[in-house]
């Protein structure tokens, strides 16, 4: 647990907030015991009276005997994750954060245990049935339909900005007056939106892989999605032993293109039986699409294209399957939709966004489908700005993130002000503060004693971290050689 060993003796347990609601829990994945909380909140704000949901959260205390009053806030990703469910692997990774700060993760409403919006797992056996745009909407209706029959089963009160009245309401039941916040991905959106409501409850903000509130991500992504492959194929290019190994990458993933659908027969990549299936270009765009994320999942993707180019699609559906939504990756797919149903469908005067030449509109037709039929809650004009912070903001991107480019996080940085530093990791994929080197440079921002010190951390390590060179499959010899 690097060095978390935490016990809940009489003199740790006088440095928590005095808050009877909270009681000595055991969380799946941590060692130790740590402080569970619940907060009853109202579904509907403008009904105070009706409808209550319970907000459940996590404080794992700070190690120090003295320690600091701020917190440090972690805000989960999706939209759609339990921030509770990745409290494990978190509270590793900011180990020296937790040394004098209380680590608190609350389960936005509708994730985890908080209202949670899940839909039934498609347990279907065959590649064929999981693959099924047809059966895949079926699914949803049902699921739209069981959520729905829930007592707090009005998804229109599932959006950002409610959840973090919810987080805010935490914050004062802690009884502390300002908060660190850490998101990545979707919880970048969360932070700035908790900036933007509470600005003075904050002492500092660290972004990762930034997502705007008017990015309009199914739509967006396609063109990012696009620009990260190019990439791929550029670098390829560049490299001798990459281009020795791949010398006709580009070639064959244009020829692949050109192929589909394909009917063929492939191992399932968890059971290994052989099943026949229809290979489409939504398949093989969606394959592709995951592993373009982590950079060291995406240096496969040659090997895997030219693979699939020659008819074997066993190593693209195989990397499709290790970033799959399982275990605390799942997303509640009810939060899901409610979120980007209500806030990123297209807005009337929003500039179009040029979707890329392979990637096209796939991805925003799967959701423009859904939302066309899912409950949308009401967003305020305000929700899509962003205002100068008050405090320090350190937004960090991935130059190869396919989903939440440099370019959101420059405009945003540029949007905050003065007190925001934008940290680009330019061999980086989508979320970046795991990396060793820049775990250090969060904790030094939050750490430091006073703003000025926290802008100008040192953060020249991540020019230093390579991209990983393509994967070369072994090549055994034949038997009997010697």
């Amino acid at each position: 647990m690097m060095g978390l060993s935490l016990t809940l003796s009489a003199p740790l347990l006088a440095q928590v907030p005095s808050n009877p609601e909270l009681k000595p829990c055991r969380v799946a994945g941590i060692k130790t015991e740590v402080l569970c909380g619940v907060l009853q909140r109202a579904l509907d704000p403008a009904q105070p009276s009706a409808v209550k949901i319970d907000i459940h959260y996590v404080v794992v205390p700070a190690l120090a005997r003295r320690k600091l009053p701020d917190p440090v806030f972690l805000l989960a990703g999706g939209p759609g994750q339990s921030a509770i469910s990745v409290a494990p692997m978190v509270v590793q990774q900011m180990s020296r954060l937790g040394n004098r700060r209380d680590l608190v993760f609350v389960d936005q409403r509708g994730t985890g245990k908080s209202a949670p919006l899940m839909c039934a797992e498609d347990r279907a056996g065959s590649l064929a049935q999981q693959i099924d745009p047809q059966r895949r909407d079926a699914l949803l209706r049902q699921c739209l339909a069981q959520l729905q029959k829930l007592p707090y089963g009005d998804l229109r009160f599932f959006t950002t900005a409610l959840a973090m009245q919810d987080v805010d309401a935490v914050r004062q039941a802690l009884g502390v007056a300002q908060v660190n916040l850490v998101g990545a991905s979707y919880g970048t959106r969360a932070a700035l939106e908790y900036m933007r409501q509470f600005p003075k409850a904050v002492r500092r903000s660290v972004i990762d892989g930034v997502a705007p509130p008017d990015m309009m991500l199914p739509t967006s992504a396609s063109g990012d999605n696009q620009a990260a492959l190019e990439a791929l194929l550029a670098a390829c290019e560049r490299d001798a032993t990459c281009r020795r190994s791949y010398p006709t990458l580009r070639a064959d993933w244009a020829a692949l293109l050109r192929r589909l659908p394909q009917d063929t027969v492939v191992p399932h990549p968890l059971t290994g039986e052989p099943q026949s299936v229809r290979i489409t270009r939504e398949v093989v765009l969606g394959a592709v699409r995951g592993p373009l994320y982590v950079p060291a999942m995406a240096a496969a993707l040659p090997h895997a294209v030219q693979q699939a180019e020659r008819g074997r699609f066993e190593a693209l559906l195989g990397l499709s399957t290790l970033l799959g939504g399982r275990g605390p990756n799942r997303l509640a797919e009810g939060m899901h939709l409610s979120v980007v149903c209500a806030e990123d469908q297209p807005r009337p005067g929003a500039p179009p966004l040029v979707p890329g030449a392979d990637f096209g509109q796939t991805f925003a037709d799967l959701y423009h489908q859904a939302c066309a039929y899912w409950p949308r809650g009401e967003v305020s004009p305000a929700f899509y700005t962003v205002p100068n912070s008050q405090a320090p903001v350190l937004v960090l991107s991935g130059g190869l993130d396919p989903v939440t480019p440099p370019r959101h996080g420059a405009r945003v940085t540029q949007a905050l002000g003065g007190k925001a530093k934008h940290v680009l990791v330019p061999h980086a994929g989508h979320g970046v503060m795991n990396l060793a080197c820049m775990r250090d440079v969060l904790f030094r921002f939050i750490d430091a004693p006073d703003d000025a010190s926290a802008l100008a951390v040192d953060a020249s390590c991540a020019a230093n971290i390579p991209r990983p060179p393509a994967f070369l499959p072994v090549q055994l010899a034949p038997l009997g050689t010697p």
